[in-house]
């Protein structure tokens, strides 16, 4: 029922690449977002794509152009050109109501073989997944099992009401293909970014210009803490948000047995008042709850010492 109900929504994409560097064709997957023929699929399906050909349910073939695209989450929106005779638009479900557990459904065109479905459960939520070639991580991703290979990519992740809770981004594999361990972006996000590509063609995520690391029980012993949660800033971007609110970033090492230990840099364990256990906790604020512009506060420990920095947020750059 689950199948019947949804496949007519979801599609084959045949991507074709002429004049990159990564000439040959590719398949993935997507999936019916409304009655206009916008598609959704991830950005490194169609990514450098000279031509898109789309694939419904019937057979019927249509070649589409990109509408937007969002490296940083790999959420893309393609159109096919002409209007086909159906569309059957998914219904895309509330991301935030799933439970570790639950069965879900992923459909889509593994190895090309066209409206394949397999199933499992999600195995964990609020995953940290590194997006393509961004240098940037994407917050709050859903694990599952559902059998998910190359083919799959674009597809959505469906509960057993038949509403997308994701669409299938990338496997964790040696060997390419499934292991049990899929990632679908979480619905919540793609609610968030399609409309936004659809109106303006991309996609803008606020940015605070820090890297560093989560505090581990070690690092919390050597710098006097009294739990192992936080996030210890180690380089702060030049000219960045965490710049220019006066943020600090490790300048000092300890040698302890032969090992190095940074001796200062702030620790950030709060934002907007919320607790920071560690650094998926700031990505999935900033990814859901932020826009550019906005004012965040930070609650962070420096010297010993708590204090509250606000700081305005800048469009992230492409790295």
């Amino acid at each position: 029922e689950l199948f019947e109900k949804s496949e007519e929504g979801v599609v084959r994409i045949d991507v074709e690449k002429i004049n990159s560097f990564r000439e040959g064709s590719g398949v993935g997957s997507g999936f019916v977002f409304d009655l206009f023929g916008n598609i959704i699929t991830n950005a490194h399906v169609i990514d450098n794509a000279d031509n898109i050909t789309v694939t419904f349910l019937d057979g019927s073939q249509y070649n589409a152009s990109i509408v937007g695209m969002d490296k940083f989450t790999d959420i893309a929106v393609i159109k096919v050109e002409e209007q086909p005779d159906y569309l059957h638009p998914l219904q895309i479900g509330d991301s935030t109501t799933l439970k570790v557990g639950e069965p879900v459904a992923a459909i889509g065109n593994p190895f090309g073989l066209s409206g394949s479905m397999t199933s499992g459960i999600v195995s964990q939520i609020g995953r940290l997944l590194p997006s393509h070639d961004t240098g940037f991580s994407i917050p709050n991703v859903i694990q599952t099992d559902a059998a998910i290979n190359p083919g799959n990519s674009g597809g959505p992740l469906l509960n057993m009401n038949g509403q997308v809770m994701g669409i299938n981004t990338a496997i964790q594999s040696g060997t390419g293909q499934s292991a049990g361990i899929g990632f679908a972006v979480p619905s919540n996000t793609i609610l968030k970014v399609v409309p936004v590509l659809i109106e303006e063609g991309k996609y803008s995520h606020p940015w605070i210009g820090i890297s560093g690391k989560d505090i581990d029980p070690e690092l919390a012993k050597i710098r006097d803490l009294d739990q192992a949660k936080g996030f210890l800033i180690i380089t702060v971007v030049p000219g960045s948000p965490a710049e220019i609110a006066g943020l600090n970033g490790v300048t000092e090492i300890k040698i302890i047995d032969n090992k190095e230990y940074p001796a200062d840099g702030d620790i950030i364990v709060s934002v907007d008042s919320k607790e920071v256990r560690k650094i998926s906790d700031i990505l999935i604020h900033l990814q859901e709850e932020k826009s550019i512009g906005d004012e965040m506060i930070l609650g962070v420990l420096r010297d010993g010492e708590l204090m509250h920095i606000i700081l305005t947020l800048i469009e992230r750059p492409d790295l």
